[in-house]
């Protein structure tokens, strides 16, 4: 009995190594599976799109306060502006929601696409359907660049105009020598179409425009929208990386279709071949006898 322990333990440690052996294979598979790329673009499409998305809609918010606190004191005069801003908002939470969906879904794509290429050479089959989706995933996603491009420069607009606000607030502090008075410094926003000419006071000058920009409204503000334009800039970014890895995965499948139907083809010449030979072969045994 004592001499069989052994024996029994060299095979229960032979079995833990098999056993840790195919889960250590079985992971690598898994990581060999992981569309790396597509991961990657996925993570910068979503910071992207957050960025954009949470600081445009603050930076929003502060600006009609500012707004409203500081160069229309009638409602009237910004109500087009309030309404504006709100669908604005709307359309940030669309887009939040739309990319949410979507980055989700183009990760899924690549698990297939991923699957599909390094399997080509199996009984992995890729359909028509398959290869429609992504050819449509590639129109769509170009699409969606040219329409962030457009997003990107939007959102440059006001990190332009909270810019020329600053650096006016920054001339006041050293004012240049052929300035009579500091007063003479203003900055006008009706210039800018946010609120009508009729709006009263329309504009800021001396110190209380430099009030103004000691506000956190406005630092706040234009610091979001810095980061907004960043946000837009890191998902024009995704997109276009996106772009190329659907258009490689589509290339992929394309070419796997075709050399699946080339297989189809020889296969069927060569079974058609076959089938003759032995035909022959039985015509000749039978004539034979």
């Amino acid at each position: 009995m004592d001499g069989m322990k052994p024996e029994s333990t060299a095979e229960e440690n032979q079995d833990e190594r098999e056993e840790s052996k195919g889960c250590f294979e079985c992971c690598i598979k898994c990581l060999g599976g992981v569309p790396y790329a597509s991961l990657v673009a996925t993570i910068l499409c979503f910071s992207g799109v957050a960025l954009f998305c949470g600081c445009g809609h603050v930076a929003l918010t502060g600006t009609v306060t500012m707004v409203e606190n500081h160069f229309s004191r009638i409602t009237s005069d910004h109500a087009t502006l309030i309404d504006v801003v709100q669908i604005l908002q709307y359309i940030i939470y669309g887009i939040a929601c739309f990319f949410f969906l979507y980055g989700i879904i183009l990760l899924a794509e690549g698990f297939y696409t991923t699957s599909a290429v390094k399997e080509m050479h199996s009984e992995f089959k890729t359909t028509v359907c398959g290869r429609c989706i992504s050819a449509m995933f590639v129109f769509l996603t170009y699409i969606l660049g040219l329409g962030w491009l457009g997003i990107f420069g939007f959102s440059a607009v006001p990190v332009f105009l909270f810019y020329n606000m600053w650096t006016t607030c920054g001339a006041m502090k050293s004012p240049i020598a052929n300035l009579t008075s500091v007063d003479n410094i203003c900055v006008d926003v009706r210039q800018y179409g946010i609120i009508p000419w009729n709006a009263s006071p329309g504009k800021a000058c001396g110190s209380t425009l430099s009030d103004i920009c000691n506000t956190s409204e406005f630092y706040l503000s234009y610091h979001l929208y810095i980061v907004a334009c960043a946000g837009a800039g890191a998902t024009v970014i995704a997109l276009i990386h996106y772009l190329m890895i659907l258009a490689a995965n589509w290339a992929y499948l394309k070419g796997a279709c075709q050399q699946t139907h080339d297989y189809q083809d020889i296969k069927t010449r060569d079974d058609q071949e076959l089938q003759d030979v032995q035909s022959r072969s039985k015509e000749g045994l039978n004539s034979y006898s």
